[in-house]
């Protein structure tokens, strides 16, 4: 069974960490703004994990905007048709399959690098 590296491990929490707090700005906007209380919790230097407001994470990411994952989202598709085009050129979503996937790569796989667990 493979089993990914300490520092791999870290990467990945930390990447989930902020595609969470990336959900919670979006959210903290719309009609879900009670979800957007359900937070990461902050790694330190050794992989600790320790609590922290939602308050205290929007000070210390002040260049996030609200709308901070919808930009990246309107952005991902118009990138990765310079590098590997879609069946249908300049049409982009985000639940594609198979070629009009965001996922998908030159070869005709989906790629999926880690995957969120929500607990």
């Amino acid at each position: 069974i493979f089993k990914p590296s300490r520092s791999r491990r870290l990467f990945y929490r930390q990447k989930k960490n902020e595609l969470y707090y990336l959900i919670s700005r979006y959210l903290s906007t719309g009609p879900c703004r009670k979800a957007a209380e359900l937070l990461p919790r902050r790694l330190d230097w050794e992989g600790n994990e320790h609590p922290r407001s939602y308050e205290d994470l929007v000070a210390a990411n002040r260049h996030v905007a609200p709308d901070h994952l919808l930009q990246i989202c309107k952005q991902i598709g118009p990138i990765l048709d310079r590098e590997v085009p879609s069946g249908v050129p300049g049409v982009h979503s985000l639940l594609g399959a198979g070629k009009h996937s965001l996922l998908r790569t030159t070869k005709g796989e989906l790629s999926t690098p880690f995957t969120l667990v929500c607990l």
